[in-house]
């Protein structure tokens, strides 16, 4: 079953939870905010979707910008950005999807159509 980790606030995520409801297709909603992923999750995640680990971040968050965590990224190892999302829902992207042996990172339509359709 695919794990869905996402903010139920968010446009994005529940964009992700329609498509995944219109075709069919059963998951378990995760609020990323309060149970975010573990560092073994994300680094998995990470590989299945075979993006670089900055692409993780969410970037137009409140967050990201007040902890100037784009000044702060380039001197961060990879062990460092994971402990640091894993410790903080509201810096990761999302929605993050896996099934754990695929995964995607935020929402579009097309890789949905590919990947989960």
């Amino acid at each position: 079953m695919l794990k869905l980790y996402g903010y139920k606030k968010c446009g994005t995520c529940r964009k992700a939870e329609l498509f995944l409801q219109q075709a069919g297709i059963a998951y378990e909603f995760v609020d990323i905010t309060e149970n975010p992923p573990a560092v073994g999750e994300l680094s998995a995640i990470v590989e299945r979707a075979n993006v670089p680990l900055n692409k993780l971040f969410n970037t137009s968050g409140v967050q990201y910008r007040e902890l100037e965590i784009k000044k702060k990224l380039p001197a961060l190892s990879s062990r460092e950005i994971l402990a640091l999302l894993a410790s903080n829902g509201r810096l990761i992207k999302r929605p993050l999807i896996t099934d754990g042996k695929r995964a995607t990172v935020g929402f579009n339509e097309e890789q949905f159509a590919g990947i989960w359709g």
